[in-house]
């Protein structure tokens, strides 16, 4: 069985939600991650999408992001839920820059709790350039959460830069793992205490899988045989050489494809 590959919103940033749906269909991505604004999207956007998605046949694997703040309040995390629910999502992205740990479990509760009615997962992701800076940290605010929708996201990327092990990610309870993101990254780690740099490297300098350095076989491996993969590939080389959405869409399938192909 061909594993799930889900076109990750990350894929396409400055395109809308309803051209990230179309160029997953037309390149064969067997579902989308949705970006929601909650101050930019409206009753229209949901209704276009919705379109969209009813046109095409296609899954929505995740919405994101509901980003734990200090200064965020809690009405624009349920309508980022609420629309996810709305778009049939199964899954929801969370970070937390929450510099209390406590407070983001709190949060994580409440919004796990709003989630019930869809039964959508709470993925929390973590990475340096977050409060909850690796995985250990987020098994801790988890557990702390002990709701059944709350869920632990895992990237490579952030897997490799935290110092996460593999053998940490082996270890993860699989009823905590609804679906995972996936990329290459070169082995030059950036400065944790440059957060510019930090924030370059996620967002401009992934690199394909089975093009970077970073352990992907080995990660795939202990990851459960049939999770979904969202290819999170910010990529400023692949925006640059793409500018047409599903030719990028393609790009990133056929070459995932191809490296997942090397596996068998």
């Amino acid at each position: 069985m061909m594993r799930k590959l889900s076109l990750a919103s990350g894929v396409l940033p400055e395109f809308g939600a309803v051209d990230v749906v179309e160029a997953g269909a037309a390149t064969g991505f067997d579902a989308v991650g949705l970006w929601i604004d909650p101050a930019e999207w409206t009753p229209q956007s949901t209704r276009e999408t919705l379109a969209a998605l009813t046109r095409t046949g296609m899954p929505v694997l995740d919405v994101e992001v509901v980003w734990i703040k200090p200064d965020a309040g809690l009405d624009d995390h349920r309508k980022v839920i609420d629309v996810g629910a709305e778009l049939g999502a199964a899954n929801v992205l969370c970070v937390s820059s929450h510099p209390d740990p406590g407070v983001t479990a709190e949060t994580l509760a409440v919004l796990c709790h709003h989630a019930e009615g869809s039964g959508m997962r709470v993925a929390l992701e973590f990475g340096i350039f977050t409060e909850v800076r690796n995985l250990q940290q987020a098994l801790g605010v988890i557990g702390q959460v002990d709701h059944p929708l709350a869920a632990v996201l895992v990237d490579p990327i952030h897997v490799d830069r935290s110092g996460t092990t593999v053998a940490e990610v082996a270890a993860i309870d699989r009823a905590l793992l609804p679906y995972a993101q996936f990329c290459d990254a070169g082995a030059l780690r950036p400065d944790p205490a440059d957060f510019a740099a930090v924030i370059a490297d996620a967002v401009d300098l992934r690199e394909q899988c089975g093009e970077g350095a970073l352990p992907l076989a080995a990660l795939l491996g202990v990851l459960p045989p049939d999770i979904p993969l969202s290819i999170e590939l910010r990529s400023a080389a692949l925006r640059e050489a793409f500018s047409q959405p599903a030719l990028r869409a393609k790009a990133v399938l056929d070459a995932t494809r191809g490296w997942l192909e090397t596996l068998a």
